[in-house]
């Protein structure tokens, strides 16, 4: 299709709101790109994304090439997303370290509203979609409470967290920052892309090594993955839906104890800064919380939370 200069505009801006959406647990950048009406043309663009685009460069050029894989499209889009999380990276930095409660209680009701949003969805129930949900919410439960089998800062866990993540840009209803942060790797990935930000500004060549590492890791990850799963979720989704979105259901109810805003920590790491920080937590009542629980503040970021998801589904169903 022609497109102007205005209409790429315009999918760049969809992609910062695709790119503030990935940076949130809770919200997908599916959902967003649904929303907007390009979510079938970022599908077909991936799907396009393979090695024939090389012989097509050689055979006819680099524009030909280009255009096979709707290059202006992906170009401008993630263009966007990557402005986004770049600009938003900083701030949740710096609310995880100051604000920690009343962050996770927006991302709470967040995830509380999603949970309903992709269990409305189902549209039969019967057993097999019952034990399902069942099954993965005990299975992400466990994780939520299992210690990671790597470093969140290891390249190797860092490559398999970009794999799996990548998920959220294929389907809509899950973020790809809940996936992270299931995995123990949130903090990690939004100090990632602050550090590689912050180190091309400020000229510091061993933050910007260190930080370039691990962003390649998870940006190697996340190419693969999007290859991967792009095929076969697409057809777990045409051929099974009711049984995914029950996967889906139970996964983000069991993960819930993950983002409970109110915690205590039962161990620590060193990151490779050094710095000591949480490495396993277990949920307490704010009641019991140590610190100051915010508690009046808290619930309102919840319901705030709760209203943002229930807000996009109303659009989501006005698009559709």
């Amino acid at each position: 299709m022609q497109r102007r200069f205005l209409d790429y505009l315009i999918i760049s801006l969809k992609g910062i709101a695709m790119g503030a959406a990935d940076v949130i647990p809770g919200v997908s950048g599916g959902t967003i790109a649904f929303i907007s009406g390009i979510y079938e043309e970022l599908l077909a663009s991936i799907d396009g994304l393979n090695l024939k685009v090389f012989h097509v460069w050689k055979t006819e050029g680099f524009k030909s090439a280009w255009k096979s894989i709707n290059g202006n499209f992906l170009l401008a889009l993630f263009l966007g997303i990557a402005i986004s999380i770049i600009s938003l990276a900083k701030v949740i930095k710096w609310l995880l370290a100051n604000e920690p409660v009343l962050l996770w209680s927006f991302f709470f009701g967040l995830v509380i509203a999603s949970v309903i949003y992709i269990g409305k969805q189902i549209k039969k129930w019967h057993l097999p979609i019952i034990i399902t949900l069942i099954i993965t919410t005990i299975v992400s439960y466990l994780i939520t409470i299992t210690e990671p089998f790597a470093s969140p800062e290891s390249n190797l866990y860092l490559f398999f967290c970009g794999f799996i993540g990548i998920i959220a840009m294929i389907l809509p209803g899950v973020s790809g920052a809940f996936i992270l942060l299931i995995l123990g790797a949130y903090h990690t990935a939004i100090n990632t892309v602050d550090d590689l930000f912050q180190s091309i500004v400020s000229m510091n060549f061993d933050l910007f090594k260190e930080a370039f590492i691990k962003f390649l890791m998870l940006a190697i990850g996340a190419i693969i993955g999007i290859k991967v799963f792009s095929k076969l979720l697409n057809w777990m989704f045409k051929n099974h839906k009711n049984l995914t979105l029950a996967m889906l259901t139970g996964f983000m109810i069991g993960s819930l104890n993950k983002i409970w805003p109110w915690k205590e920590v039962l161990s620590w790491r060193s990151n490779s800064k050094g710095i000591k920080v949480p490495l396993l937590e277990n949920s307490v009542s704010p009641f019991s919380f140590e610190n100051d629980n915010q508690l009046i503040l808290a619930i309102t970021l919840m319901v705030f939370g709760f209203l943002t998801i229930f807000l996009l589904e109303k659009l989501s169903t006005k698009q559709s």
